[in-house]
């Protein structure tokens, strides 16, 4: 399988949620220390010319594949995967259940701000905190996110693409 985490960045929830599939950060009762969220890999590193790219996190404890993009307000670069991705397993060019999941309704408000003064304007002495607030406040509901993501994945029975919203974890 392949697991897709999107939002709007690509670089705040998606890594969390990579990193809490990946196991790098395993108990999500524990509150993250500053260290430990900025130590995440792509936490707070990509830029705004890095949207619409596909990062490699790495594989998790079955062999499956765990990605990240970021989409910015652009609806339509989900579509367009789930579209590519019909055309290449019509053309027997891909054998692997795909799953593109939503981490966006876990981003609390401090992770929205932190990441429009650090990423938007560059102002890491205001945004870097309230990144790290945001995510001490969401890693609970990331990681919820992706156990749900990954049940998903093992229960749904003859579908090779699917989309997950996780609409119920509106933060």
């Amino acid at each position: 399988m392949i697991f897709i985490y999107h939002d709007f960045g690509g670089t705040h929830s998606t890594s969390l949620a990579a990193a809490y599939h990946l196991k790098i950060l395993d108990n999500p009762e524990k509150i993250l220390s500053k260290e430990e969220v900025l130590a995440v890999p792509f936490f707070n590193k990509l830029k705004k010319k890095d949207a619409g790219k596909i990062f490699f996190h790495g594989k998790d404890q079955e062999g499956n594949s765990v990605y990240t993009i970021g989409r910015r307000s652009s609806k339509l670069v989900i579509p367009s995967l789930l579209s590519f991705c019909e055309i290449m397993f019509s053309r027997q060019q891909l054998n692997e259940k795909i799953i593109f999941s939503n981490t966006s309704p876990v981003v609390p408000f401090a992770m929205t701000m932190g990441g429009f003064f650090s990423r938007g304007l560059g102002i890491n002495v205001i945004g870097v905190p309230l990144l790290v607030k945001g995510a001490q406040q969401c890693c609970k509901h990331v990681s919820q996110l992706v156990e749900e993501t990954k049940e998903t994945a093992r229960t749904s029975e003859g579908q090779r693409i699917i989309s997950i919203e996780n609409k119920k974890f509106q933060a």
